[in-house]
């Protein structure tokens, strides 16, 4: 049995997406993925959501601001806070068993952009990075990260880093069957990734997701 799983994506609980909770799982259940974990900014309320709806799909996620760069999380229990140091919320999810990646690490037009200095810091405490990102714009940058990975002997995940429903699935990794943090450290080395990039017409959206929330609350 394998898994054909989402690693990467928001919902109305990311300040730059529209979608809600119960429409990400039916969109997931249409598209033929088998496990999503929901990765919403500095919050995991999207992901609790979707889990009392669909707790066989969903797995609670984490896309963490660090003081450094993004860190892409799996298996919480509780919610980690942003702009703390690397080390500190890496620690605060080992207390948790979390299972631990770190997001587009080479992309330099996002706010989490990791510079190789601060990424080789917690390389040995972090369990795989993000080496194709379908919102990356430029080539280059995914390349590096799989680079990076192969150089460092490090696991790879993959995401669609969808914040619309049009780009869940575009970046996925079938594995063998695999239901906590542990048993995904285990199997993560067997994916087959199957991937696609999304146009700039992606960040396009999550702009006018922006705009439109504070045009709500204006």
């Amino acid at each position: 049995m394998t898994y054909r799983t989402e690693f990467h994506c928001h919902t109305i609980y990311s300040k730059d997406s529209l979608v809600a909770p119960a429409r990400l799982v039916e969109s997931c259940h249409k598209k033929g993925i088998d496990r999503v974990i929901i990765s919403d900014h500095n919050s995991i309320k999207g992901a609790l959501e979707a889990q009392k709806i669909a707790p066989e799909l969903v797995i609670i996620g984490e896309e963490i601001m660090t003081t450094k760069g993004e860190i892409l999380a799996a298996f919480l229990k509780e919610e980690i806070p942003a702009m703390l140091s690397p080390q500190e919320a890496i620690a605060l999810l080992k207390e948790q068993r979390a299972f631990i990646s770190v997001s587009h690490p080479f992309d330099f037009t996002r706010s989490g952009y990791w510079q190789e200095a601060d990424l080789l810091e917690i390389l040995s405490e972090i369990d795989a990075i993000e080496t194709f990102n379908a919102r990356c714009l430029l080539p280059r940058m995914n390349a590096q990260a799989q680079e990076f990975a192969e150089r460092h002997g490090i696991a790879s995940t993959v995401g669609s880093d969808a914040h619309t429903l049009f780009e869940l699935g575009h970046a996925t990794l079938t594995l063998p069957k695999f239901n906590s943090a542990e048993e995904l450290r285990q199997v993560i080395r067997q994916g087959v990734a199957n991937t696609r990039k999304t146009g700039i017409h992606a960040r396009a959206a999550s702009r006018y997701a922006v705009l439109r929330k504070k045009l709500l609350r204006g």
